[in-house]
């Protein structure tokens, strides 16, 4: 059963199917958007030039420029300003001509079934995965958007913080032992002028692998589970611990603002940006793999068993990098292994990437 809900958990944070149903309307109501659009336009050059003369105005005031070469820059804005109507009007013409020949609404895509990963940045929703169905309609521009998504990836050194033990005298290899993360997070904006701090939430699925040194193996004696020497040399010892946790982490870092007519945002990247917070969730699947030789065979053992290990997990986690890679580390404040004699907490230390 842990099995069947570690890939369907894995296979919801990875796919994102958007399924996008056209419908036949009429053209009319286009049409008269179009020409509504048109209007828009040319208020929206003429602003533009405007303003673009009134900066000039305030050069030629600084003594920055001369009344002659002011005048040159004013006549090649009102040039630019009026070319962009021109153009931009001749797009919208054309588009009312093909509504205007045919019957229903010729500007809108078919009916789509699209299955992958979603972008970020896209302006056409707010979620990154999930079943998303429309009318076949360019998707309208939110103004301000407070909440994005993102793929999480995360990997690097595991190893287990003992309590007496420091980790030069650790049971478990250090460059041997590793994690892996990957999830789906969603980040939002606190503040509605500043993109200064934000909530980052989501599921990420984490596997924690531990390699004993010392030819050892994880033996379950009871309420105990223990470390022993195996009977003969052995090629690989690796004891893993799958995790579905809930991460919650208030971010911090510098953005650029990006503020048009049509939209309101905060850019990231490249950006210095830190994370504090946390996680918490469940193990779904403790295994042991063993490969040795014995009496000339080739053996490899794989075996899945509790091994009393704790079935809620929680603890503290940081990242602290630029765009979007990042250091990452990780500390599980739940111990790896119930009523042990000596606490263990799985601790990790990484790259995370925010896709």
């Amino acid at each position: 059963m842990r099995t069947i809900v570690m890939y369907v958990v894995l296979t919801t944070m990875s796919l994102s199917v958007h399924f996008l149903n056209a419908q036949d309307v009429d053209n009319s109501e286009e049409i008269e958007i179009l020409k509504q659009q048109k209007e828009e336009i040319v208020v929206s050059e003429k602003e533009s030039l405007k303003k673009e003369v009134e900066a000039i105005n305030e050069r030629l005031v600084k003594g920055e420029l001369t009344t002659e070469k002011a005048q040159e820059l004013k006549e090649i804005a009102a040039q630019k300003h009026a070319l962009n109507i021109e153009n931009r009007l001749v797009i919208i013409d054309n588009q009312i001509a093909l509504l205007e020949r045919n019957d229903t609404n010729y500007l809108n895509d078919k009916t789509k079934l699209s299955i992958g990963l979603g972008s970020k940045d896209r302006d056409d929703g707010d979620i990154l995965f999930g079943i998303n169905v429309k009318n076949g309609k360019k998707a309208k521009v939110r103004y301000d958007r407070r909440t994005y998504s993102d793929l999480v990836v995360a990997f690097g050194l595991n190893n287990a913080i003992v309590d007496g033990q420091s980790l030069d005298d650790s049971d478990y290899k250090i460059a041997g032992s590793r994690f892996f993360e990957i999830g789906l997070a969603w980040k939002t904006r606190v503040f509605k002028n500043s993109n200064f701090m934000r909530v980052k939430y989501g599921i990420s699925y984490q596997s924690n692998g531990l390699k004993p040194t010392d030819n050892r193996y994880f033996v379950q004696n009871g309420d105990q589970t223990e470390l022993e020497e195996f009977r003969v040399e052995l090629d690989k010892s690796k004891f893993r611990m799958d995790n579905i946790v809930v991460p919650l982490h208030l971010e911090f870092g510098a953005s650029k603002k990006v503020e048009t007519e049509e939209k309101l945002r905060f850019e990231t990247h490249g950006k210095f940006r830190i994370g504090l917070g946390g996680y918490v969730g469940a193990n779904i699947s403790t295994r042991q793999k063993l490969k040795y030789k014995e009496d000339g065979d080739r053996i490899k053992d794989k075996i899945k068993r509790d091994y009393n290990t704790s079935d809620l997990i929680y603890g503290l986690s940081t990242y602290i990098g630029f765009g979007d890679m990042s250091i990452y580390a990780k500390y599980d404040l739940s111990p790896i292994f119930k009523n042990a004699a000596v606490d263990q907490n799985n601790v990790s230390l990484g790259l995370r990437f925010d896709l």
